[in-house]
């Protein structure tokens, strides 16, 4: 027997059947065709392999066109959305191709005429920077090539960086659609065809921004548009994670119909010109004060000749008195300090309290209601594109919806 044969264990009377997973703590694990594992102890159990693991080829189909529809790019990196059990490990792990995520939802196919680019094959947990680089070079080239809309696939846990990272990266006149899902298409709960679908409808749209869409309630019947700088992960698991902070989405999706409800303003299709500016100063940190962390880590980044650090500090965008001088330090030096909070939702004001009009005397820029990784991208962007005083003072400036010009006071967050 090996990993991934079909097989029957019969045992007390009960029998199961099921694909043969990596043992674990001695016991035999089976992933029924529920969907679910089962451990089962093997003293006493008998074991009847029903058909072997044979490794398949990855079939690349030919996707019919169809006249009267749009032509939609899909750019594949991974994730969840693109992946199934690596019967090696036991583990989820992408493998999809653009093809095959197509065959694996059929729904998709009667919306639009596809063309498939599968960029990397990776959890989102491995992206890089160089890798939004390459993400947004291939999206401007799809677009050049006449792509209606494009959809990326892309893993969850860092969606949120790359949305920000094209969103600044990229003008495009089309809708720019980040897609993924909190559970693999093996489970029985997999959110994959809903995000799917729905995501191609926005990438048929008016909405000509970089944006995010995810489930918007735990039931199949609602996808978020996000606007891909204001977007955030705010639960490990649950199918509506994904939160607009500080923002309403840009609109809401009824699946199945495919109805778009618009709910605020955004950039309409064709109102701007294809445009690139695919350069980011890499050597910018994110760094999070807590009490008691030394405030030596600024010297660190100092030492290694970072441009950019982002602070997420306590409250309104604070941190304590002995942090002050190594960050005036760091100013000093000609490092962009930018500072936001660890509450995320607000904005930061270091007006109100003596450490924070101490910061601001130590040349720390405020970031608004900038998420905290949508600031880091942002000092990334600006640094590989502008000199130091243009980008302190563009970092304040609303470029592509990540600050919002007034606080309302009645963004809602929670579950």
């Amino acid at each position: 027997m090996k990993e991934g044969d079909r097989v029957i264990v019969r045992k007390e009377g009960k029998i199961y059947e099921g694909i043969l997973m990596p043992e674990r703590d001695g016991f035999i694990v089976l992933k029924l065709d529920n969907g679910y594992n089962i451990g089962i102890n093997p003293e006493g159990a008998e074991i009847e392999v029903l058909e072997e693991f044979r490794s398949q080829e990855v079939r690349k189909e030919v996707l019919e066109e169809r006249d009267g529809l749009p032509l939609i790019s899909i750019v594949s990196t991974g994730g969840t959305i693109a992946s199934k059990v690596d019967y090696r490990t036991g583990a989820v792990t992408a493998k999809f191709s653009p093809e095959e995520i197509l065959e694996l939802i059929p729904e998709m196919k009667e919306l639009a005429n596809y063309r498939g680019r599968s960029l990397f094959n990776i959890l989102s947990e491995n992206m890089r920077p160089e890798n939004w680089v390459q993400m947004a070079k291939a999206v401007y080239e799809e677009i050049k090539n006449g792509a209606y809309g494009v959809i990326i696939t892309h893993g969850t846990d860092t969606m949120g960086y790359s949305s920000a990272a094209l969103s600044f990266m990229l003008r495009t006149p089309v809708p720019v659609v980040f897609v993924g899902a909190q559970r693999s298409a093996d489970r029985p709960s997999s959110d994959n065809v809903v995000n799917a679908v729905c995501s191609t409808h926005v990438a048929k749209s008016n909405i000509a921004e970089v944006v995010v869409a995810m489930h918007h309630t735990t039931s199949d019947d609602l996808v978020a548009v996000h606007r891909g700088t204001k977007v955030r992960k705010m639960h490990m698991s649950r199918r509506d994670a994904f939160k607009s902070i500080n923002a309403t989405p840009v609109a809401l999706v009824e699946y199945p119909s495919g109805k778009i409800k618009v709910l605020g303003d955004y950039v309409k299709r064709n109102e701007r010109e294809l445009e690139i500016y695919p350069k980011l100063e890499e050597k910018c940190a994110l760094l999070k004060f807590f009490p008691g962390s030394p405030p030596e880590i600024i010297d660190f980044f100092i030492e290694r000749g970072y441009r950019g650090i982002v602070i997420e500090g306590t409250g309104l965008g604070h941190v304590s008195a002995e942090w002050i001088p190594h960050i005036k330090e760091a100013v000093e030096s000609g490092v962009l300090v930018t500072m936001t909070s660890q509450c995320l939702f607000g904005r930061v004001c270091d007006r109100v309290y003596d450490t924070g009009r101490d910061l601001l005397r130590a040349g720390v820029v405020e970031a608004e209601d900038m998420l905290p990784e949508t600031a880091l991208v942002k000092s990334m962007w600006l640094l590989a594109h502008y000199d130091l005083e243009e980008a302190k003072r563009l970092m304040k400036v609303n470029l592509v919806g990540e600050i919002n010009p007034r606080s309302t006071g009645g963004a809602e967050f929670g579950f």
